[in-house]
């Protein structure tokens, strides 16, 4: 028995595990299982791979892409450069090496919208993902602003410093906070959507809803957006392709 999982909190919303599930389905591959590791603290990740037979690869998600990096035995040099790690094999001598396929999703998902104007992306959030997101802008030479609710460094601010200014320069913004993560679809990022306009590409990691409150308000104003879901199944492939190789 070959097994995969996601490793996160809180995850029964999960699209990785019906993915993977269907995704053995229709490749034959009944001895291939895809579950969710669900824990509450990163101290319980030794537990799961000692305890779980088979195991093979896994996918991390919020909140453990940065806390897992000290668990991991090696780490890709992208992923180490980024700071978070969103994929894990299982090697044969049964050390764990961890990826970042986050950026692959994210940057293949995201090329064919750019247009010349984007040249700075506002970031919302600093977790896990964003560093991701950071990655790709900055290799696509965009200048990276991040946008948090306690900022702590000169390439932050606040939501309450958000402005028309601001908004102006900044032509793609990326939600990389959960905030209209089903069930709450009711809850967005606060910023002042009324300076947005048809320059402005909006770019939203959430998947579920398929369009949030965050993309609404962007639609509004005449914005391109885009949700997370091509995203997650580029980064699910690539996943796919590094427990394979």
């Amino acid at each position: 028995m070959f097994k995969f999982g996601l490793l996160g909190r809180d995850i029964s919303y999960s699209f990785s595990q019906h993915y993977f599930s269907e995704k053995f389905k229709s490749l034959g591959l009944e001895n291939y299982i895809y579950q969710n590791f669900d824990i509450d603290h990163i101290d319980l990740f030794t537990e799961v791979v000692s305890s779980t037979d088979g195991l093979s690869g896994m996918n991390v998600t919020i909140p453990y892409k940065e806390v897992v990096l000290p668990y991991l035995d090696e780490v890709d040099e992208e992923a180490q450069k980024i700071g978070a790690v969103n994929t894990i094999k299982i090697l044969k001598d049964g050390k764990l090496k961890g990826y970042n396929t986050d950026v692959y999703g994210f940057e293949e998902s995201l090329s064919p919208l750019l247009k010349s104007h984007h040249k700075k992306g506002l970031i919302l959030g600093t977790g896990g993902a964003s560093k991701a997101v950071k990655y790709v802008l900055e290799k696509n030479n965009m200048d990276v602003l991040f946008v948090s609710r306690t900022p702590q460094t000169k390439s932050e601010i606040s939501y309450e410093e958000v402005s028309k200014l601001i908004l102006s320069e900044y032509h793609l913004i990326v939600n990389c906070t959960p905030l209209g993560t089903h069930p709450a679809i009711d809850k967005h990022p606060n910023i002042p959507y009324e300076f947005l306009n048809k320059k402005h590409l909006l770019y939203d990691l959430i998947y579920n809803p398929a369009q949030t409150i965050f993309l609404q308000k962007g639609l509004e104003n005449k914005t391109q957006t885009i949700n997370g879901l091509k995203m997650l199944e580029l980064q699910a492939e690539k996943s796919w392709e590094i427990w394979n190789r």
